[in-house]
């Protein structure tokens, strides 16, 4: 069995990145962050920090890194890592279009080769936060994070995983087992949703005290709909979360 590390990086180096420029363009136009599938304004959610003026970022799972624009322009100091060539690539496409660089790193999320206690911020949209195995990258946040250092990471809610299957758009009915949710298989990649219990705990065996969960409702009218789940569906259950958490010990 493939190890769900190649499996992932495979698929976004052969299909998923392929469409990625366009999309790329469009997040890194924005001038105020805008999260997940139904661009969610961040004076909505406050996702991050009060202030990141100065902050040490490390984007987990960046893709083309439009997070990481964001929080340059807002005055932080990102760093980018990604296990997609083309994802990154693309990034440093825009790095050059619009005129903003920050380091990139070619490499996996689950072991990032930076110091211990070196970030004040560990964030991931889609990113690690949905293609990597929870029980490795979360831990190693903690080790990049310093004392009072903040995660905050957006993916899939569990209903959505709970209620779409194989490919379908989710339904109104539960179509898989809560108990024993980790992997979700497609067959040319791996996705990893966990139930709140288990991420609670998982978050405070890793030294995390838990600020936030928000999910996630779309908005009427939505700006574009989804194969996966339609703005109808995403108005009466959330399809995506935010956690927002900080490292205590």
């Amino acid at each position: 069995m493939i190890d769900h590390t190649e499996l992932n990086r495979r698929h976004w180096e052969e299909s998923a990145a392929a469409a990625h420029g366009p999309l790329a363009r469009e997040h890194w136009s924005r001038t105020e962050p805008r999260w997940g599938l139904w661009a969610t304004p961040e004076s909505e959610v406050s996702a991050l920090p009060p202030d990141v003026t100065g902050l040490n970022v490390i984007e987990l799972g960046c893709g083309t890194a439009y997070v990481s624009a964001w929080l340059a322009r807002l005055g932080a100091h990102p760093v980018g890592i990604d296990i997609s060539t083309r994802q990154l690539a693309t990034a440093r496409e825009m790095q050059d279009e619009f005129d903003l660089h920050f380091p990139l790193l070619h490499g996996d999320a689950q072991r990032v080769p930076r110091d211990d206690a070196t970030f004040d911020l560990a964030i991931s949209e889609y990113g690690a936060s949905l293609w990597c195995d929870p029980y490795r990258w979360i831990p190693e946040a903690a080790r990049l994070l310093r004392p009072g250092g903040h995660l905050v990471f957006l993916s899939r809610s569990p209903l959505f995983a709970l209620c779409a299957r194989d490919g379908d758009t989710a339904s109104a009915e539960l179509r898989r087992p809560q108990f024993g949710l980790r992997r979700v298989e497609s067959g040319t990649s791996t996705e990893f949703t966990l139930p709140h219990g288990d991420m609670l705990r998982l978050l405070r065996a890793s030294g995390f005290t838990v600020d936030d969960l928000i999910e996630i409702q779309a908005p009427t009218p939505a700006h574009r709909e989804y194969g996966e789940v339609s703005s109808d569906w995403a108005r009466r259950w959330p399809s995506e979360e935010i956690w927002k958490a900080r490292l205590t010990s």
